[in-house]
């Protein structure tokens, strides 16, 4: 089954999906929903005019329905006898679903896509369809309390906070508008970096009770303040994840405050350990230990950002930098005993105290920019 935004010429069927949903409700007992001809045809145009309205498609065929609609529902404001959590979220909510005669797993499908496409979604129902209610419990929504529709009469409203699945959304906007910034960086921070610290952020992520979205998103920015300079770059990559308003489509003030501290907190040469998990997590993500592949890029760096130096101040210009960085009693620290860098930096500390080694090294990878 695939999904697709509905069009106006699926209009006929998408009546005949909710005569059959209404039917349902009657047989279950539940006299009190979708009353007076709701969904009306004038509310099923307009879902479809604003793009809200989403069709199940099997091949040709039409086998359910739903509204996905970002934005705060007014319905939704009062609660009562519980509360939501992370009330200042962004959200989506989910209306008007149902499915064909004879058709099934319509309900997991359309969820398993909103959850892609809103890291929070609300949806409710009538105390008296008992169907509804188990398919969205057991789909892992969790009741809040009740809220109060349109016409006054009470529904149990339930919510899911995603946080271990990529928003597709933010994926496809992070892609096209951020990674891309990488390619005008020096050689050692490309969009290959920025990839490798996200893949890394992504395998510590399993091992904490975090937001995976949080995590995807703080290693995308983390070096984007490289637009304006090395030097505080990390402070400018906080500085971007604040001012970025796209960002307000997914997460809360709160959160973006956190990954905008998580990003000023992942520089190596900070005076101070990452305020939160996150930070500690793109820290130790940033740090990428490989011991070749950090000579290298020390190297290019040097070549790149200092280029009137003649070769043996860039190798000693090399040198000075690993020693004050990576040796023993340098300035990185690491954070999580989940990665794989402490190892990796034993080997690079061998490396660093074996200066024929290490000549070799930077002998190669300055040839290898066409130098002499």
């Amino acid at each position: 089954m695939e999904i697709r935004k509905t069009r106006a010429n699926d209009l006929s069927a998408i009546k005949g999906i909710y005569v059959h949903a209404r039917e349902l409700m009657r047989r279950e007992g539940n006299d009190s929903q979708w009353v007076n001809g709701y969904p009306s045809e004038e509310l099923v145009k307009e879902d479809i005019e604003k793009g809200n309205s989403h069709v199940i498609t099997d091949g040709e065929v039409i086998c359910g329905v739903f509204a996905l609609i970002d934005g705060r529902d007014p319905t939704y404001e009062l609660i009562e006898g519980g509360a939501w959590i992370d009330d200042n979220r962004p959200y989506a909510t989910i209306h008007r679903m149902g499915r064909a005669k004879g058709k099934h797993g319509i309900f997991v499908t359309a969820i398993g896509w909103c959850r892609q496409h809103a890291t929070s979604l609300r949806i409710d129902t009538h105390e008296k369809n008992l169907t509804m209610r188990t398919l969205i419990e057991k789909s892992g929504f969790e009741r809040r309390g009740i809220i109060y529709v349109a016409d006054g009469s009470p529904r149990i409203a339930y919510q899911m906070l995603e946080t271990g699945i990529l928003c597709k959304p933010l994926e496809e906007y992070i892609e096209n508008e951020i990674l891309p910034r990488y390619d005008t960086f020096d050689a050692a921070h490309r969009q290959d970096h920025v990839q490798t610290v996200i893949d890394n952020s992504i395998e510590l992520a399993g091992h904490y009770d975090v937001d995976i979205n949080m995590v995807y998103a703080i290693a995308a920015y983390h070096d984007t303040g490289l637009s304006d300079g090395r030097e505080r770059h990390h402070l400018m990559s906080g500085n971007i994840i604040r001012n970025d308003t796209e960002l307000r489509r997914w997460f809360s003030e709160t959160q973006i405050d956190t990954m905008a501290e998580a990003v000023e907190d992942h520089r190596a040469s900070a005076g101070h350990a990452p305020r939160s998990i996150y930070g500690k997590i793109v820290a130790e993500a940033d740090r990428d230990i490989e011991p070749f592949k950090i000579v290298r890029r020390t190297v290019e760096y040097g070549l790149c950002n200092m280029p009137s130096l003649c070769k043996e101040e860039q190798w000693q210009r090399t040198v000075a930098h690993l020693q004050e960085k990576y040796a023993e009693g340098g300035y990185m620290k690491l954070w999580l005993p989940e990665s794989k860098n402490a190892e990796n930096l034993r080997q690079l500390r061998e490396i660093i105290s074996d200066k024929e080694r290490l000549r070799e090294l930077f002998e190669q990878f300055y040839a290898s920019k066409g130098n002499k």
